[in-house]
């Protein structure tokens, strides 16, 4: 009885350390460039790996329905696209993040990779790449000290695959809308 009762304890104390993050990235500034097209955004649950390079993270706990909203939040707020929703969209953002948690000089540093792919209907456009590392501090008592880096972290990448996107714009729109946009402006 006394055994059941250190494990319940365990598990109590054990559940009650899981940082359990929301994060909220927003653009730097809204985008100067437009492509006149709705956009699908499709998140892919977080892949996560520790810093003994096992796959999980011990003590983060990072729901796919946070991650599909703050992206899909970034993707909004920048302006990019004329609207953006996990609708059907002219176009389609696959987006696949891995959170990768590793020990540097007694520091922690937390790596956001976004791998995404822009496709309209079933036919792929174009792939992008995207990383950034944010040091976060030697311990994770609290969750601040594992949500901050990783918001910092997530908001780089983002603002990293965004310009990437926004340079290839000539590729989003129709030849005619090209050619009435380069009149106007």
């Amino acid at each position: 009885m006394t055994f059941k009762i250190l494990l319940l304890i365990t598990c109590v104390a054990w559940a009650g350390c899981v940082h359990r993050i929301q994060v909220t990235p927003l653009p730097q500034n809204a985008s100067a460039i437009i492509i006149p097209r709705t956009l699908q955004a499709v998140i892919s649950p977080v892949s996560m790996e520790g810093p003994d390079h096992r796959p999980g993270i011990v003590l983060l706990e990072w729901s796919h329905l946070d991650l599909k909203q703050a992206v899909l939040r970034y993707l909004q707020q920048r302006g990019t696209f004329a609207s953006v929703s996990f609708d059907s969209g002219d176009l389609t953002l696959r987006v696949a993040t891995k959170l990768t948690l590793t020990t540097r000089n007694n520091l922690y540093h937390y790596r956001i990779g976004l791998q995404a792919e822009m496709s309209a209907g079933v036919r792929p456009i174009k792939a992008y790449r995207a990383e950034h590392t944010a040091v976060g501090s030697s311990v994770r008592w609290v969750t601040a000290s594992d949500r901050d880096p990783v918001e910092i972290a997530l908001q780089a990448a983002l603002e990293d695959l965004m310009r990437q996107v926004e340079a290839d714009r000539p590729i989003y729109i129709n030849p005619a809308e090209q050619t009435a946009t380069e009149v106007v402006g």
